[in-house]
């Protein structure tokens, strides 16, 4: 008796899957028109000029961020442009030969050097070594937070003390007091992962967020922290699942403030839909990669595979698949996953 019920409950969900799940693709990007970390319209010509060894263009657009201080798209574009100087340096090269004083310049520089030196199996002595160019890079923009947040994740690997970490914050929060980049930084430090624990790393995500400006990414901090604790595979108490489900739901009310497929929000979409996956959330899974769109990003699913937009488009296939199980035969799927309009 107890395997013919099992049989048939096997036989029910394909038959639901088989019926619902080409539904579900409906408002989906197609798999061959997913991007992995596409820049946005400002980066993308700078990133084209770079690939040819022009580096005008970047230095235009951070120039533009440093003077509107721009300081959230100023973090995201220093990193990009860094990531691409990795393995093509000679732009990068040939602007601070003319301008070895440029601000624009020396955080890329810096941004750089802290990235090849987490890199390393010598980690430890080359942070220390990279020092100097962080600071120079501070010293050039005394009101930039970008080579404050580089500064936070320098002192992460060199194993500062908590008191030297706090004096470094003090000094990013000094210069904008939601920058994003920063508080992520400080929240790194804070994981169990590092030198805290999953509690402090929570605390201080739910306190920020709580501070946070409307529509500002810090209100999704907390989701972070709950991404930790999800990796981290230890056994959870039930207060802790409700402390990641408050994370998710706080980043699902955030989501909704923005537009479907805009490119902004899209890595704090892509972490919720993976913690919302994880707990077992499909149908506001599902929801999340159609407000996606086209943008899946590099983190959550590099830190679980070498190929995340392999990784990305496998957990969005997997989330229709369980909607589609959920949905009775007769039943209409994806009612609850549609995402709606921007708005409050």
């Amino acid at each position: 008796m107890v395997r013919t019920m099992s049989l048939l409950r096997a036989m029910i969900r394909t038959a639901r899957v088989m019926r619902h799940t080409p539904r579900l693709a409906d408002g989906l990007t197609p798999a061959e028109a997913v991007l992995l970390d596409a820049p946005d319209d400002r980066l993308g010509p700078a990133l084209v000029a770079a690939a040819v060894g022009e580096y005008e263009p970047a230095a235009k657009l951070l120039a533009t961020t440093r003077e509107s201080a721009e300081w959230e798209n100023r973090d995201r574009y220093v990193v990009r442009l860094a990531a691409f100087a990795r393995n093509r340096e000679a732009w990068l090269g040939d602007w601070l030969a003319v301008s070895p004083h440029d601000a624009d310049a020396l955080v890329v520089k810096a941004e750089l050097a802290v990235r090849r030196a987490w890199e390393s199996p010598a980690r430890p002595e080359m942070l220390r070594e990279v020092g100097p160019l962080i600071d120079a890079a501070a010293e050039a923009e005394p009101g930039d937070p970008v080579p404050w947040r580089i500064a936070l994740d320098h002192a992460r690997g060199t194993h500062a003390t908590h008191t030297a970490f706090e004096s470094l914050w003090e000094h990013a929060v000094r210069r904008s007091s939601h920058h994003h980049g920063c508080h992520v930084a400080a929240l790194k430090y804070l994981s169990a992962q590092w030198y805290g624990s999953h509690r402090e790393c929570f605390d201080f995500a739910e306190k920020a967020a709580e501070d946070a400006l409307p529509g500002s990414l810090v209100q999704a901090l907390p989701v972070r922290a709950a991404f930790a604790q999800l990796l981290g595979g230890e056994a959870r108490t039930s207060v802790q699942d409700d402390r990641i489900d408050a994370a998710a739901d706080l980043a699902i009310t955030l989501s909704r403030e923005y537009g479907p497929g805009d490119p902004w929000p899209a890595e704090v979409r892509n972490l919720l839909a993976y913690v919302l996956v994880t707990r077992g959330r499909w149908d506001e899974a599902l929801a999340q990669f159609r407000l996606i769109g086209p943008y899946a990003t590099s983190f959550p699913w590099s830190s679980m595979t070498e190929d995340p937009l392999a990784r990305f488009l496998q957990t969005r296939d997997g989330a229709r698949i369980e909607v589609a199980a959920a949905t009775p035969l007769r039943g209409r799927p994806g009612a609850a996953a549609l995402p709606t309009a921007a708005g409050p």
